[in-house]
């Protein structure tokens, strides 16, 4: 990695903390990633799950309103389901921003609510000249 890249990262809150009580909440909006090249850094923190489970999921779309959704798999294969047994977690996924059609959102599938949830974006802008 090069020494600059954190430094040159956007940041994209794709979730504010919060206590989901349904996968409704658990979901973020669609992000327009086309001016971002290399890895999309996906970091969610799941904190207490007071009953059940929770499954994080990324999606493209080919535009902001969804069309064509369907589930894109990270680099470093699923996240890991969180439950009361194994919360809370942090976990980070990354996807080439070239593997995307254009636009992305976190899904976090609860199967019984609430859970503690946040998520964020990182990614490197285009270079411009």
């Amino acid at each position: 990695m090069l020494d600059n890249q954190g430094q040159a990262a956007t940041q994209t809150q794709l979730l504010a903390a919060v206590s989901a009580a349904n996968t409704a909440a658990a979901t973020s909006g669609w992000i327009d990633v086309r001016a971002y090249e290399g890895d999309l850094v996906f970091n969610v923190n799941t904190g207490i799950v007071t009953a059940g489970d929770i499954v994080w999921t990324i999606e493209d779309a080919t535009n902001g309103s969804g069309a064509g959704a369907a589930g894109v798999t990270p680099n470093e294969g699923a996240f890991t389901t969180v439950t009361t047994a194994n919360d809370p977690m942090s976990q980070k996924r990354t996807i080439n921003a070239g593997a995307v059609r254009g636009w992305v959102r976190v899904v976090g599938t609860i199967t019984t609510g609430p859970v503690l949830v946040a998520a964020d974006l990182l990614a490197h802008p285009k270079y411009t000249t």
